[in-house]
């Protein structure tokens, strides 16, 4: 039966993470709540001048077989099980005090087998039997039992029992019971992932036989893609640096599902670039990049690729934003939302002119992040691929024509090459320059896509002659090639792999075109 406030009178704490502990200990001493603990939590409180029991000496038993057994013990465990009202009897016959709240956070296993040379052993003797199970018990118990394992709770606890006399409300204590079984949820998952990759050997296997992760709630959304389904936004807890989950906002409405994706897809095209770069996403798609010598230059390229649809998107830089760039973007266009590493105070006035854009910023990483997967969800099951990391240089270029592409055409592939990467398929990209002319995303044929790329371009009323034409997959027949040259296209890039290679290199070769194979493709769907 729920009951309401609950007086705590005893607490026992055990926690990996210290973080906060002293301070927190000492308000509990405070409100005269007597403290248990171990090893080297019992040290750390003990050694600050404040009353703590050590376990052993309540339990009356050591620890013991090198501190696997510390806790597993009836005056422990029955006093976080017992249930107040209902097994008084049987703890006072066995001298089982109460013990009404729980402080224990686990050492992440992760992180003691990150080592690519962790031994089986190694990786056995990390895994904590006691902390999960006095969790559990406590998050089982939780209508008499405060269960803590977020040092982001401290505080919070520490004020509700001053304002109620030492008493948590059975709300805090059932919110406190989600986190504890989301952090042995989490822990297992840890373990779980770790064996299921690797064989008795203790040899890696290509995928796992069981999959585990887990997400927090970061924030809930107005909807989802449209207005009739519900949404929410959920982010992993080793969340890269520099990704959108990691990105703080600060300015502008709330995102929304679509806006969240869709930064997602400019933010991780507009990473791939070292010089100043600008990436514009629209509905998933990117619809203008550039690079240039200044962020303001990069936005202009990136901006005039195609005006119309830029309009209501989502803006990605690469370096601070600069008053000067910002003023060219507010003057230039409606936008839903700008990220950027930084963003200067001044340009920050000018966008808080249109207060409803959505401004983020994201930290640059201090090395490229790994990302080991890429998911997408089918009815009822999960598909998991190696997360698309693949980076083109120059080596991996092979010249199949006659005619080799000049070093600044080189340039220009190694461009439209992260362009097309990140367009959905079918995708084809003209650019030149270190800009994109027109883009064409998503068909069901190559051959439209280069049309809708060229259409592009002529509405923007930019020049193909002499661009550098990307495609994100192998052209199956040469009318792909013939239609390239029409429109002007002086080079090509493409992974090959054709039955019909021959007869496309055939076609490059009458129209004088230079291409060149990668020998990989980027499908994106």
């Amino acid at each position: 039966m729920v009951s309401g406030k609950k007086k705590i009178s005893r607490a026992l704490i055990t926690v990996s993470d210290k973080t906060g502990i002293l301070k927190f200990a000492s308000l509990l001493v405070d409100y005269g709540i007597q403290l248990l603990s171990t090893a080297g939590t019992f040290k750390l409180i003990s050694d600050a001048g404040m009353p703590v029991i050590d376990v052993s000496d309540y339990t009356e038993l050591p620890e013991m077989m090198d501190g696997r057994v510390k806790t597993l013990h009836p005056r422990i465990h029955g006093g976080i099980l017992g249930r107040r009202g209902t097994d008084d009897e049987v703890m006072t016959k066995f001298g089982i005090t109460p013990i009404d709240m729980v402080v224990v956070n686990l050492y992440p296993f992760s992180q003691a087998v990150e080592t690519d040379h962790c031994s089986i052993d190694h990786a056995i003797e990390n895994i904590d039997i006691g902390g999960p199970a006095l969790i559990r018990a406590a998050a089982k118990n939780h209508n008499d039992v405060a269960v803590v394992v977020d040092v982001s709770d401290y505080e919070e606890i520490t004020e509700e029992l001053t304002q109620n006399n030492g008493h948590l409300s059975y709300q805090t204590r059932y919110s406190l019971m989600t986190k504890a079984f989301a952090h042995t949820t989490a822990y297992d998952g840890m373990i779980s992932n770790h064996f299921a990759e690797r064989d008795f050997n203790n040899e890696k296997i290509p995928f796992k036989s069981t999959f585990s992760f887990q997400y927090k709630i970061r924030q809930g959304l107005r909807y989802g893609e449209n207005p009739h389904q519900a949404a929410a936004f959920y982010i992993a807890e080793d969340a890269n640096e520099s990704s959108i989950s990691a990105a703080r906002q600060i300015q502008g409405k709330q995102l929304s599902f679509n806006n969240i994706a869709d930064t997602d897809t400019a933010l991780e095209c507009v990473k791939q670039f070292a010089e100043p770069a600008c990436v514009i996403v629209k509905h998933a798609n990117p619809c203008g990049v550039a690079i240039a010598d200044s962020l303001y230059n990069a936005y202009k390229a990136a901006h005039s690729t195609d005006p119309e649809s830029a309009y209501g998107g989502i803006i990605a830089f690469n370096k601070e934003l600069d008053e000067i760039t910002a003023q060219s973007i507010i003057g230039n266009q409606f936008l839903e939302v700008l990220i950027a590493p930084s963003i200067t105070s001044e340009a920050l006035k000018v966008l808080k002119n249109k207060a409803n854009i959505r401004c983020l910023h994201f930290a640059e990483a201090k090395q490229a992040p790994k990302i080991a997967y890429d998911y997408k969800k089918v009815g009822g099951g999960l598909l998991v691929q190696d997360y698309d990391s693949h980076v083109l240089s120059v080596k991996d270029i092979s010249v199949v024509t006659e005619r080799a592409p000049t070093a600044t055409q080189i340039q220009d592939m190694i461009f439209t090459w992260k362009v097309v990467k990140m367009v959905k398929s079918n995708a084809i990209v003209f650019a030149k320059n270190g800009r994109t002319l027109g883009i064409g995303a998503g068909q069901m044929s190559r051959v439209n896509s280069s049309r809708i790329a060229l259409t592009k371009a002529e509405q923007a009323g930019l020049e193909v002659s002499g661009a550098v034409m990307a495609s994100d997959a192998f052209f199956p027949f040469r009318d792909g090639i013939d239609n390239a040259a029409n429109a002007g296209v002086s080079c090509i890039i493409q992974p090959g792999g054709s039955k019909r290679d021959d007869e496309v290199i055939s076609a490059a070769n009458e129209h004088n075109i230079a291409m060149v194979f990668t020998a990989i493709r980027h499908f994106r769907h």
